[in-house]
């Protein structure tokens, strides 16, 4: 375990969550949609276009919360590590999808602050079942991530080539995350928890795309 105190972590927990729902995202990597041209989309689609993104914006949201929670309950250092480079291109991701909405013209969900609470409160309680499930629980969500990217990619509109490179990367990128975390040890988690999780999935899903 670290070093830092408790309340330490627990402002540093705060900080997280106020630069994740307020600051403007960062990337470290540019985008996949960047040297792409611009191409016009009819209202229909583009509106369709703006709503994927801000679902998976959500998503994102919801992501870095989730590492947040595990990590600050990781025991193990090699753990953490992993979480922390898994954030570092979620983050990515979140400074992607927020620039594809912009242009869009497109808005952000309403609802992100709770995706966020309800995401590191998940993590918590994951991690603190032990490390081997809490990889369990990484691998697992970036899974049910990977399928849901896939179903956005069959209805996204067919000319909108910028959004498709995002989700595609990101696709590749969460299938890497779920590939190592079940390296590292991740235990299968229980069918229960799998559907639980895919229902929350669908209810982030149904709300973000509605605002």
């Amino acid at each position: 375990m670290n070093s830092q105190s408790h309340a330490d972590r627990v402002l540093s927990v705060l900080d997280q969550a106020l630069r994740t729902l307020f600051a403007p995202a960062r990337s470290a990597r540019p985008s996949p949609a960047a040297e792409l041209p611009q191409d016009p989309l009819p209202g229909p689609d583009r509106r369709r276009s703006a709503a994927l993104m801000r679902v998976n914006h959500s998503g994102e949201i919801a992501a870095q919360a989730l590492y947040e929670g595990q990590s600050l309950v990781a025991r193990d250092e090699t753990l953490r590590t992993l979480l922390r480079q898994a954030a570092r291109e979620e983050a990515d991701h979140l400074a992607w999808t927020q620039a594809r909405i912009a242009e869009l013209g497109g808005r952000k969900s309403i609802l992100n602050p709770l995706w966020y609470g309800g995401g590191l409160a998940m993590g918590i309680a994951f991690g603190l079942l032990g490390d081997r499930w809490n990889l369990g629980f990484l691998a697992e969500t970036e899974r049910q991530v990977e399928t849901h990217l896939e179903s956005h990619l069959k209805i996204l509109p067919a000319s909108d080539s910028k959004s498709r490179a995002v989700i595609e990367q990101m696709q590749r990128d969460e299938a890497a995350h779920a590939i190592a975390a079940r390296r590292s040890g991740g235990e299968d988690l229980p069918a229960p928890v799998r559907l639980a999780m895919r229902c929350a999935g669908r209810v982030l899903t149904g709300l973000s795309r509605l605002g």
